[in-house]
């Protein structure tokens, strides 16, 4: 990417010492560049953690097993994997969407043999050719408020920054809202996935053990549940869960 659209290398990824005293939260709009060029560990700008990205692209290709559904995406600064994960049956699940049009991706940055992918989190297809150029501006205001606010001496983490990203604001008041509206049961496991702080997340074998009382097909679609709304995202695996308040 060229240098008028700003130092977009000054987007890290906080080392792994960084990244267990301070978990990322939030989410922000990046190029596939800045994802790529990034070192490993949770996503950081200017000293801002945040949890996922997001990213908008043309899908190049797509590739479908059993466990997965791997989506080449490209945006004008580079090329990139992004990995949906299945779970058994998920198949008819699977975003639709078609080679060679724009979707937006929300996921979490992981090194997969030395090269750099996306953990889906959420697909979305894009129908409004101006969708795409929002994105870029809104890349460009995470970079600049980003810097803005540790030139002020602002305090690190993507929580901080919050207010200032219009996506981000509207995760959390969306987050906040579905929260409100989860049953005894959904609250529960909910609090559990959230009070885990290990990075990889919460695995289901755990949740099964922690909630014996509830039956493994009700677990298993309460977990299904928060994802589709929101609430939490896979991982690791498939069945290892982090919240994404």
């Amino acid at each position: 990417m060229n240098d008028s659209f700003g130092d977009f290398n000054a987007t890290q990824t906080a080392p792994a010492g960084a990244a267990s005293s301070q978990k990322g939260e939030g989410i922000v709009p990046l190029v596939v560049k800045q994802i790529v060029d990034a070192p490993e560990g949770n996503i950081e700008m200017f000293g801002m953690q945040y949890a996922m990205a997001c990213v908008v692209g043309i899908v190049r290709n797509i590739e479908t097993s059993s466990t997965k559904i791997t989506y080449t995406l490209e945006d004008h600064s580079g090329r990139i994997d992004a990995h949906y994960w299945l779970e058994e049956g998920d198949t008819l699940k699977a975003p639709e969407v078609m080679v060679n049009n724009y979707v937006k991706v929300y996921g979490t940055t992981r090194s997969q043999a030395g090269q750099k992918t996306l953990m889906v989190f959420k697909l979305l297809p894009i129908l409004d050719p101006n969708e795409v150029c929002t994105h870029l501006l809104e890349v460009l205001n995470a970079r600049y408020k980003a810097e803005d606010y540790q030139s002020k001496g602002g305090a690190t983490g993507g929580a901080a920054y919050s207010g200032a990203g219009s996506i981000a604001d509207f995760t959390a008041s969306q987050s906040n809202a579905i929260v409100s509206g989860l049953d005894p049961k959904q609250q529960a496991v909910f609090q559990a996935i959230k009070g885990n702080v290990s990075e990889e997340g919460i695995s289901r074998k755990e949740l099964k053990a922690k909630f014996s009382h509830i039956s493994n097909s009700e677990l298993n679609n309460i977990l299904d549940f928060m994802i589709s709304e929101g609430h939490i995202y896979s991982s690791i695996d498939a069945d290892h869960f982090i919240c994404t308040m």
